[in-house]
Formats: structure tokens, C-alpha cells, sequence
């Protein structure tokens, strides 16, 4: 895996922390995911105008990718009503990078070296100790399960993706498609807010639909890169998201122990290193 692909997912993940912020300080998550939504939908709809079609064969990807979002999404909203952040995000995305590589590997053949499953390792491992005085205090039952629910729908979208941008012929555009059919997901979280959407004030209608943006644009990037490398590679860098998060969370929101927050950094700066260098 070249520098350029590693720090182009790694920015991805950045992003990710970023729009994931905004729904974790957001007062009501279903209406905020529900703008994030429209967030994509917005620049998909212009973008599908004007570029060419992806290869007819990808669509089905495109459209059982937006299914298994429609899910995450939902998953995800009932886990944060069940579970606080630091317990739901990471093992929602903990579970992710092991799932990812054993589907690459049992669907597409994906042979990772073992220096690359120990990165993976490494980088779960970190995941999890960034956030361990929450995990260490207690999870329940639902919102375990509503977690990992949500990491298992991570996981199949990233490789039903994986391989849909591969078969495409146009990563722009099908990475333009996948956002704007993100439009069901609006809808469905607009019904459901319907009696209060007119009330939200015009900062959180912008902060959410700014975050929508800043999920489609880490999304792109990561998509670009599953061309270039493994899927479990990729899901395993991008799910430095977690450190990001948790980083945000101690320096912006005043929130954890920052002894641990930088040992777990440290064990997944080691983690990149081998996938960076074996992948």
C-alpha cells in the first residue's frame, strides 16, 4: 500500500471522527442523522446529472449497498438511545476490520500477509482501549446487540462496496449514486421528525447537513482506495476513526483519560505501520 493511499484513508477517518462529533453532541440524533442523509443527497444529486452512468452490473451493488446503510443507520440511532458513545462506537466499529478481511477472504479470495492481520489486530486492540473505562463499567444486553448489529452492517457494506466501485468503471459516480440514494434514508428520518423538523433551528439544519457533506467526502476517499488495496486493509485504516474520535472527545469535549487515549494512539500508529508496510 503506497503513502499516498494510507494518508488519503487516514484523512478519511479524520473526516469520519469529524461527522460522527457532530452526532454525538446533536440533541436529537434521529433528526441529525436524518440531515447527514441530506448532507449526501444534496451534492449526489448534482453530481449524478453530470457525470456518466456506472457500468450497469454495479447497480445492483449500489442498491443492496444503500439497503445495508438504511439499516446501519437505524442500528445505529437505537444504539445510541440504549448505549453512550464511548460504549456503541467502539464496538460498532471495533468488530469492523476482523469481519471485513474474513469476508474479502472467504468471498474474493483476499489472502492478507500475516504482518497485515497483526495490524489489524493491533488497531482493534487500540480501538477498544481508547475507550475502556466505559466499556469496563457495563454494556447491556440491547445495547450490545444493537452494536454489534451495526459494526456486522459496516462490514457488509464496505465489502458489497468493495467490490460494487471496483466493478463501476467510474468511482466518481458510483460513489454520486450511493450518496444520493441516501435520499430514502432523509425521508424515512424526516417521517419520523415530521412534527418537530419545522421547529429545529436553522444552525442544527446546517451544522447537519455540513456533516452529511463531510461523511459523503470520507466516504469518497475511502472508496477510491478499495480500488487500489485490500478491503480488510482499508477497513482496518479507516477505523482509526475511533482514536480520532476519542481524541476530540478529551481535547473539545474535556472527556476521558488522556494517558490512555495516547497509549491506544501508540498501538494503533504501529498497527498502520505494518498494514502500510505489508498490504
Amino acid at each position: 500500500m503506497t503513502p499516498f493511499i494510507v494518508a488519503l484513508i487516514l484523512s478519511a477517518a479524520l473526516l469520519h471522527a469529524v461527522w460522527n462529533t457532530i452526532i454525538k453532541t446533536a440533541a436529537d440524533r434521529t433528526a441529525t442523522l436524518g440531515l447527514v442523509a441530506l448532507g449526501h443527497v444534496l451534492p449526489g444529486t448534482v453530481m449524478i446529472v453530470v457525470l456518466p452512468l456506472p457500468s450497469a452490473e454495479s447497480f445492483v451493488y449500489i442498491g443492496l449497498s444503500t439497503l445495508v446503510h438504511f439499516a446501519y443507520f437505524y442500528l445505529l440511532g437505537r444504539a445510541y438511545h440504549h448505549g453512550d458513545l464511548g460504549v456503541v462506537y467502539p464496538i460498532a466499529r471495533g468488530s469492523v476490520p476482523a469481519l471485513v478481511s474474513l469476508w474479502a477472504w472467504l468471498l474474493l479470495g483476499e489472502v492478507l500477509p500475516p504482518l497485515v492481520w497483526t495490524g489489524i489486530g493491533l488497531i482493534s486492540v487500540g480501538i477498544v482501549l481508547s475507550n475502556w473505562k466505559a466499556l469496563r463499567s457495563g454494556v447491556g444486553a440491547t445495547a450490545m446487540s444493537l452494536s454489534l448489529g451495526t459494526g456486522f452492517c459496516i462490514s457488509v457494506y464496505s465489502l458489497v462496496d468493495g467490490v460494487g466501485v471496483r466493478l463501476s468503471g467510474n468511482t466518481l459516480s458510483y460513489w454520486a449514486w450511493g450518496a444520493f440514494l441516501h435520499v430514502f434514508i432523509a425521508a424515512f428520518a424526516g417521517y419520523r421528525r415530521r412534527q418537530t423538523l419545522s421547529a429545529l433551528p436553522l444552525r442544527i439544519w446546517i451544522v447537519g447537513i455540513a456533516g452529511g457533506m463531510v461523511s459523503m467526502t470520507a466516504y469518497g476517499l475511502v472508496l477510491y482506495a478499495k480500488n487500489f488495496a485490500p478491503l480488510g486493509a482499508v477497513s482496518a485504516l479507516r477505523e482509526t476513526s475511533v482514536i480520532f474520535a476519542t481524541l476530540i472527545g478529551y481535547f473539545l469535549l474535556k472527556e476521558g483519560n488522556w494517558k490512555r487515549r495516547v497509549g491506544a494512539a501508540v498501538i494503533m500508529v504501529f498497527g498502520i505501520a505494518l498494514i502500510g508496510l505489508s498490504a
